[in-house]
């Protein structure tokens, strides 16, 4: 199982990347395992309020269908456009060209609370 040192972690399986107030969310390897092959991939719409906790979107693979939690709130700047064509990419590579969307925090100690890497390794190994 990869879990990047540089990202943190939901313990809803979400992974978070930041750049100044802005974090790209995306699945991690450990979900997209667990998952099975996706073949259809819900995300929110650019401009959508999310909450930290929150469902915001939806994962179905060919064993069921599962929500996408907000790992931090703010505001959806940008999706990945791609995922509506090539919802496998959550599979193939889900930290990079798997990732679902990008959001503009409203309160950046969100971030901070989220598990590095050793915890979120804990977690799921545990």
């Amino acid at each position: 199982m990869n879990v990047p040192e540089q990202l943190r972690y939901s313990s809803d399986h979400e992974w978070v990347s930041r750049d100044g107030d802005i974090v790209r969310v995306g699945i991690t390897d450990y979900a997209q395992d667990a998952l099975g092959d996706v073949v259809f991939v819900q995300v929110p719409e650019v401009g959508a309020t999310v909450a930290a906790g929150d469902s915001f979107g939806e994962v179905e693979s060919t064993k069921s269908v599962s929500d996408i939690y907000a790992p931090v709130s703010g505001t959806v700047v940008e999706v990945n456009e791609a995922l509506t064509e090539a919802p496998q990419a959550l599979n193939e590579d889900p930290y990079g060209d798997g990732w679902l969307c990008t959001i503009r925090m409203s309160d950046p100690a969100e971030f901070d609370a989220l598990l590095d890497a050793t915890a979120y390794g804990a977690l799921v190994e545990g």
